[in-house]
C-alpha cells in the first residue's frame, strides 16, 4: 500500500511551500506519491479574475512554467525518495452563492484546462487528457468558509462523470460522501505544513504513476488519518494557515 496525498498547494496558487520544498516535505515523512494541484481560476468571472490578478492561480502564462517545475521535480523526488509526483491542479469556479461553487481536481495531467466551462465540461475534458476528475470537497467541510455544493447536488446525475469523490479535504470525514456509494479518495488539501495531519489515501498497486491512477479509478484504496510526528525547526516566525 502507498501512502499518498493527492490535494496540494505550491506557492505557483496560494500554498506556503514551494514545488521543491513540498517534495522535501513529503519525501522525507515516507509518502509514496503526492499531486501538486494548484488553483486554475476562471478569466472571466469577478472572483477569478480577482484570483489572478493576487496571482492566487495559475494561467495560460505560469501554466507550462508550472508544468515544467512539478516534472523537473519529480525526477529528483523518484530519485532521492523514491516518491511520485503528479502533475495536476484544482479547476476553482467560486461564486458567492455555495450552491453554485465547485472545485474539480485533475490529477495525473499535464494538459490545460479552461476554467471557463460548465463544471461537467472540465471533468470530462481532464479525462479525456488521460487524467483523473476529482470533486473536491463536495459537502460542508467543517471549517468556517466558503462551500462548494454544486456538484454534491448533482451528485447522482454526475455519479459516474468524475473518477472519485473526495471524503476528506483534511482532518474531517464527510460522512455523507463516505456513506454515498461514490468512489473516494481522501486528501489534505495542503496549503501550510500543519495541514498535513489529515485524512490520507493508500493505494494498493506498484509505485508508478499510471498504477496509482488505476488503483484509484479501481478503488483499491483504504482512508486513513496520518498525524505528523516530525518535529522541525523552522527559520522566522511560525507559519499560519
Amino acid at each position: 500500500m502507498i501512502l499518498c496525498d493527492f490535494h496540494v498547494h505550491s506557492r505557483f496558487s496560494d500554498g506556503q511551500m514551494t514545488v521543491a520544498e513540498l517534495v522535501d516535505f513529503y519525501g522525507k515523512r515516507g509518502f509514496g506519491a503526492i499531486a501538486i494541484t494548484d488553483h486554475l481560476c476562471e478569466s472571466e468571472s469577478f472572483l477569478g479574475r480577482s484570483a489572478r490578478w493576487l496571482e492566487r492561480s495559475l494561467t495560460e502564462r505560469s501554466f507550462p512554467v508550472y508544468i515544467e517545475t512539478i516534472k523537473e521535480q519529480a525526477e529528483r523526488a523518484l530519485r532521492v525518495y523514491g516518491m511520485i509526483v503528479l502533475p495536476g491542479f484544482e479547476v476553482t469556479k467560486n461564486s458567492l452563492l455555495n450552491h453554485r461553487s465547485a472545485h474539480v481536481l485533475a490529477i495525473g495531467t499535464d494538459r490545460y484546462v479552461s476554467a471557463d466551462q460548465d463544471p461537467l465540461q472540465v471533468a470530462r475534458e481532464i479525462r479525456s487528457n488521460g487524467g483523473l476528475a476529482i470533486a473536491a470537497h463536495p459537502v460542508h467541510t467543517g471549517v468556517n468558509e466558503p462551500q462548494t455544493y454544486y456538484l454534491w447536488n448533482r451528485r447522482h446525475e454526475y455519479a459516474d462523470e468524475f473518477d472519485a469523490w473526495e471524503v476528506a479535504s483534511g482532518p474531517v470525514l464527510y460522512n455523507e460522501v463516505r456513506d454515498s456509494g461514490l468512489k473516494l479518495i481522501a486528501s489534505s488539501d495542503l496549503h501550510c505544513r500543519e495541514q498535513v495531519s489529515s485524512w490520507k489515501t493508500r493505494v494498493d498497486c506498484e509505485r508508478n504513476g499510471e498504477a496509482i491512477l488505476d488503483g484509484i479509478r479501481e478503488q483499491r484504496v483504504e482512508f486513513v488519518f496520518y498525524m505528523n510526528q516530525m518535529n522541525e525547526q523552522h527559520s522566522g516566525s511560525k507559519l499560519e494557515c
